[in-house]
């Protein structure tokens, strides 16, 4: 699907859409009509965030995210992110490809697959931004989880200053809350901070939203991946001022339902969040999420998943209906770097050649 006109592209991607093809790109949104968000295109940074606190310096290294890679100039973003030898454990996220225990790979893929970023540790970058802090815009994730310890602590920890990604020559950090975690509270205040100075110092901030609290596992469901708590997530990143938010795509909804049991009551329910705001459909559902990111102006970054079987039709797939919704792009990585450098670049290319493709619209 590499450099293909726009029909050729579409055509590709319904037969790998299979029976959903139709499902997925003939939707139209009802509930949020596309013309009420901040829809992503070549002019976002003077649209959207201009007029907002962020200094010349932060709006510079929005730019420099959206004019890099084959998205480049389209208002979208493909990001790699490459933490995973500390979140997952380095023997788990590398045996399938053992040449990435080696940082130069890890930036030799980014920059092959095209993509606007490049999300990793500081250990990383301390290893090889000399080399490449010029080639592609560096992202340094400040915290990570530590999963030697027992037992396990749904906790991340910072493993680096907001300073040193400034002195490396990144042009964004990120960071990651676990909303309704016991130590919540703790990290929005710390993050908050955080993307405070680096804004200061003129950086860009992508805040990795997860759930985590045996509570959201109810039913027999997991409603960490609920469209409505997911959603309210991303609206309390946007307002410690993330840039963007990264999240996992919606596989249900009803969090706020489940939850409330008798006269105990969670959240703040209003039932039009089902009815009005959202639907049943996968593209609905992020549109939800987009929609808690300020309407679009917070952008939404799904995540592109765990590697397995087809993954170039997940990785197609999930696309497809972050674009149609109004998000902003995919931040995958295992699906690319567990693979030869060669069918790497290719998922990463499929999933760029989406948001390349004007035959796909907005919903």
């Amino acid at each position: 699907m590499i450099d293909r006109p726009s029909t050729d592209t579409r055509t590709a991607v319904e037969a790998l859409l299979g029976e959903e093809a139709s499902t997925l790109l003939e939707h139209e949104c009802t509930a949020v009509p596309k013309e009420e968000l901040a829809l992503p295109g070549p002019d976002f940074v003077d649209r959207v965030w201009r007029g907002s606190d962020r200094n010349p310096r932060v709006l510079r290294s929005l730019q420099a995210l959206f004019d890099q890679g084959r998205l480049g100039g389209t208002g979208y973003l493909s990001m790699l992110p490459l933490d995973h030898g500390i979140t997952r454990g380095a023997g788990s996220a590398f045996a399938a490809n053992p040449r990435y225990f080696d940082p130069e790979h890890m930036l030799q893929l980014a920059i092959e697959g095209g993509c606007s970023t490049v999300v990793t540790t500081y250990g990383v970058l301390g290893s090889i931004a000399r080399r490449y802090a010029h080639k592609i815009p560096l992202t340094l994730k400040l915290d990570h989880d530590e999963i030697l310890s027992v037992p396990r602590r749904e906790r991340n920890s910072p493993f680096a200053q907001v300073e040193a990604a400034w002195e490396m020559g990144c042009v964004a950090v990120g960071a990651t809350v676990y909303f309704g975690a016991p130590h919540s509270r703790e990290r929005i205040t710390a993050v908050s901070a955080s993307f405070a100075r680096a804004h200061e110092l003129g950086m860009a901030t992508i805040l990795f939203c997860y759930l985590r609290n045996s509570a959201f596992r109810a039913d027999d469901a997991n409603y960490e991946r609920a469209a409505d708590l997911t959603g309210q997530a991303n609206h309390m990143g946007a307002t410690i001022e993330a840039d963007f938010v990264k999240q996992k795509q919606p596989t249900l909804d009803g969090g706020y339902r489940a939850l409330t049991m008798g006269t105990s009551r969670y959240g703040a329910l209003d039932k039009r969040i089902y009815t009005e705001l959202s639907s049943d459909h996968p593209i609905d559902r992020t549109r939800y999420q987009v929609v808690n990111g300020y309407r679009g102006r917070c952008g939404l970054i799904n995540s592109g998943g765990a590697s397995g079987e087809n993954d170039l039709h997940q990785a197609v797939r999930t696309a497809v209906i972050n674009k149609r919704a109004g998000g902003m792009g995919l931040i995958s990585g295992r699906k690319a770097f567990q693979k030869p450098m060669k069918e790497g670049v290719e998922i990463l290319h499929a999933i760029q050649d989406v948001y390349r493709c004007d035959a796909i619209t907005i919903a």
